[in-house]
């Protein structure tokens, strides 16, 4: 057994309004410079729909993700090395700027600078890309605005009926923030001819090496999930970073800051290298979220603690992972789902299934929405939004989803129960196979978690921060700080705003403030 770390995220559905508060501040953050217009680290989809970028979850056109082959071993859908080669100057499976959308900007001087006429002025929109005039078609989730005009094209329902597809608009729709899954068996790692597409060792995190990234763009390809995008300007690779100078120095991601609905939680888990690759081989899609949930290690576990102990984990990246409220989430509690475990990347962004549709399909069926057995009997009946959540977040298996939902309804009861008379309604209990205390734990963390129980985050450490600063000047490695880049010139920082002198990787800036130390390559081999 080979124990590592996975900084982790859990995103609670039931509580996003699709308001892209975190889509905005990303974007503002990491992509608002030329040749990322039309790039979103984060992106809020309406489902169902056919997301962005457009079919993206349609794999038999983009062959993103891997297969098993004929002989039962692991292969990437795309095809091997000699496959790649032969599509290395023309890659036929590559979204072009109509699959995302063309960005656009308006000319508003117009509206103050015209002189007096008749006719009132109008900012007409034109291409970010071109400079040309343009009519605006489609955008990062134009199914909102379109109020699920798309929704036939989603890919999900492909395998539901046509009656399915006309019962399921009527009566279902939710939101999806998405970022880069961070996975375990990363695709875009295996594909990038040129190496420069990396898992950090340390933590998981997925990252790009722009010095060494050539263009080739079989990453984007390989990406099952389309979270790879290419700057125009520089011609490479970039993606969500997790946020990692936020995250070295103790923070969230900023779209885990500026969550409204505080759906988000981050944590690390704890994982055995050895058996991802068996994991993500088993035969049969159905298995995979069990073979997942099985790579994954017990924090709590006093031979797991030793274990990490035994290959150099600090005692507080311990106590983290044992915190960690993804572990309970996934774990734990195990209302925690993968997005598209089919795809065998081993997704690392999981999602609590909204519960929301099936309350309302309650009410409408004339049932009572606070009762647990007509919520239990809906979920049951109700199967169309179901398999639809199936289709997203269990290979298909709508078992595993209706048992999720029947433990979010569980505890929704049973706090009812509790808060009206103070009853305890074992019964409820019985049939989740959880305790009260658990059930009141979980509780409190989907509803009422503060800001230090969502996000556990250990930071970087002092005594490895001179090794990996050497290590990435010795290897000449690109950070921030190149052409086209978020960095600005110069050496970067990170304001630092809840650290103390004493943590890792504080230096003085010479104006009497303090940053953090800008390193994305910590741990690379």
């Amino acid at each position: 057994m080979r124990i590592r770390a996975q900084l982790a995220m859990v995103m609670n559905l039931d509580k996003c309004i699709g308001c892209h508060t975190c889509s905005v501040t990303c974007k503002q953050t990491w992509t608002n410079r030329e040749g990322t217009e039309y790039v979103w680290f984060n992106n809020v989809e309406t489902k169902p729909g056919i997301g962005y970028p457009k079919h993206y979850e349609d794999q038999e056109r983009w062959k993103g993700g891997w297969k098993l082959d004929r002989s039962g071993r692991l292969t990437l859908r795309g095809g091997g090395r000699l496959a790649r080669l032969g599509k290395l100057f023309a890659n036929p499976d590559l979204p072009a700027i109509d699959d995302y959308y063309e960005p656009a900007t308006f000319d508003k001087d117009i509206l103050v600078d015209a002189p007096s006429r008749e006719d009132t002025p109008v900012k007409r929109p034109h291409s970010r890309l071109t400079g040309e005039p343009m009519a605006i078609t489609w955008g990062a989730n134009w199914e909102d605005s379109l109020g699920g005009d798309t929704a036939r094209e989603d890919p999900n329902l492909r395998h539901l009926a046509d009656k399915v597809k006309f019962e399921f608009e009527k009566t279902f729709m939710f939101h999806l923030p998405r970022i880069c899954e961070h996975c375990l068996n990363p695709a875009c790692v295996s594909a990038c001819p040129s190496g420069a597409m990396y898992k950090r060792e340390e933590d998981g995190i997925v990252l790009v090496d722009q010095d060494r990234c050539r263009g080739w763009r079989m990453c984007v390809s390989a990406c099952p999930y389309k979270k790879v995008y290419v700057n125009h300007a520089t011609g490479k690779a970039e993606k969500c970073t997790f946020c990692f100078p936020r995250i070295e120095a103790g923070q969230p991601t900023i779209c885990s800051e500026t969550c409204v609905g505080r759906l988000r939680y981050l944590g690390l888990l704890w994982y055995d290298e050895d058996a991802v690759l068996a994991a993500a081989g088993v035969e049969n899609d159905a298995d995979l979220l069990d073979a997942q949930r099985a790579v994954f290690l017990d924090p709590t576990d006093p031979e797991v603690q030793r274990a990490a102990r035994d290959a150099g984990m600090p005692e507080d990246w311990i106590e983290a992972a044992a915190n960690s409220p993804v572990w309970k989430l996934i774990g734990e509690y195990r209302i925690a789902l993968p997005l598209h475990p089919e795809y065998r990347t081993l997704p690392m962004v999981w999602y609590v299934p909204p519960l929301s549709p099936v309350l309302d399909a309650a009410g409408a069926a004339g049932r009572d929405d606070t009762d647990a057995d007509d919520i239990f009997h809906t979920i049951g009946d109700l199967r169309i939004p179901v398999e639809y959540l199936a289709e997203l977040f269990s290979a298909g298996d709508a078992e595993v989803v209706g048992g999720v939902l029947m433990k979010l309804a569980a505890m929704r009861s049973y706090m009812r129960a509790r808060t009206l008379d103070g009853t305890v309604a074992g019964e409820l209990l019985d049939g989740i196979g959880m305790t009260g205390e658990q059930v009141e734990a979980m509780y409190r963390l989907l509803a009422i978690a503060k800001y230090d129980e969502r996000y556990v985050i250990p930071v970087a450490h002092t005594r490895d921060a001179a090794a990996l600063e050497a290590q990435a000047t010795r290897h000449n490695d690109c950070s921030l700080d190149c052409s086209g880049g978020p960095g600005t010139g110069g050496e970067q920082t990170v304001e630092a705003f809840h650290l103390t002198g004493e943590r890792p990787g504080i230096f003085s800036r010479g104006d009497g403030r303090r940053g953090l130390s800008i390193n994305p390559l910590r741990g690379r081999s």
